[in-house]
């Protein structure tokens, strides 16, 4: 059976809305879309790191319920666990302040069994941060030479721009290693001052990577690929929380590419009409987690869906 593995951060988001707590969920940009797939009937593992604390103990708690293996995950025990406060504004979208406290030692664990068409999510930070960056790309090297489909979000918040430049080459290796890319308008922009799809598709990405989705908040979906340059529209809907929208777009892509089992040597030459079906899981599991304070589809979808 195909597997899906994610490597990025965990952490505890507590959400507020006109200055008040609303709730807390275990949260992490990689992390969201991992337990969706747990929730979707999917085999998932995640490569992370959380501490020997009461925060830690809460979200492997939390994993192992949404039957996400917890076999890769490093419980440091001479710090916290992160932390984020999530603020939201009159359009239930999030500002975030986050508080971390790391060791030095950290993702001190074993790599999971990697085999050919497994898909491996990747993204934000946390795979660009120098202090893990040599342990993450030795496991992303092993994963493409497994012959893994890499599927990397960019989620390059503002708070990063001014280390673009810095992060630039490590930003090229991933895309080079991906086999799709998703990224907001405003990951582009934070990263390469660039806001137009098929401009940022032909200058930055087509050359390392062919498959790329581009979102825009609840607005338009583009897709651009060696052959396939098309723009999807996206239903208008009321939301409770915009937290992990994109992270939840990127599982439904995921869900899509095992639900029509595409395989790697498949991905460069998929016809329109393949691409429309895994877009629109993607759209599908966005809008779902909208609907509430959860950072990852719910139970009831999960139960239901495609049926």
């Amino acid at each position: 059976m195909r597997k899906i593995v994610g490597i990025g951060e965990t952490i505890l988001d507590i959400i507020f809305k006109n200055g008040q707590p609303q709730a807390a969920v275990p949260g992490g940009s990689v992390f969201n879309g991992i337990v969706s797939l747990g929730r979707m009937g999917q085999e998932v593992a995640m490569i992370t790191e959380t501490g020997d604390d009461k925060v830690g103990g809460i979200i492997v708690d939390f994993m192992q319920a949404n039957h996400v293996c917890t076999d890769y995950v490093c419980r440091f025990n001479n710090a916290r666990s992160a932390l984020s406060l999530a603020w939201l504004d009159d359009n239930n979208d999030a500002d975030y302040e986050f508080y971390k406290d790391y060791p030095k030692a950290r993702l001190e664990v074993e790599w999971p069994v990697i085999n050919a068409d497994d898909i491996v999510m990747m993204g934000s930070y946390f795979v660009l941060n120098p202090v893990l960056r040599d342990k993450v790309l030795e496991f992303l090297n092993y994963a493409q030479q497994q012959g893994a489909i890499i599927y990397y979000d960019f989620n390059f918040r503002k708070s990063h721009k001014a280390d673009a430049l810095k992060l630039y080459a490590s930003i090229l290796e991933n895309m080079e290693l991906a086999d799709v890319v998703r990224g907001s308008v405003e990951d582009f922009d934070n990263m390469f001052g660039k806001t137009d799809p098929e401009k940022i598709y032909k200058s930055e990405v087509e050359f390392y990577c062919k498959n790329m989705l581009c979102t825009s908040g609840g607005g338009e979906i583009r897709l651009q690929t060696k052959s396939i340059n098309k723009t999807y529209n996206v239903e208008k809907i009321s939301t409770v929380s915009t937290i992990g929208a994109g992270d939840n777009f990127n599982a439904g892509v995921v869900f899509g590419l095992m639900r029509e089992n595409i395989l790697k040597s498949d991905l460069d030459q998929l016809d329109e009409s393949t691409w429309d079906k895994v877009v629109r899981c993607g759209i599908d599991f966005a809008s779902e987690v909208c609907k509430s304070f959860n950072n990852s589809v719910s139970q009831e979808f999960a139960a239901n869906y495609g049926k």
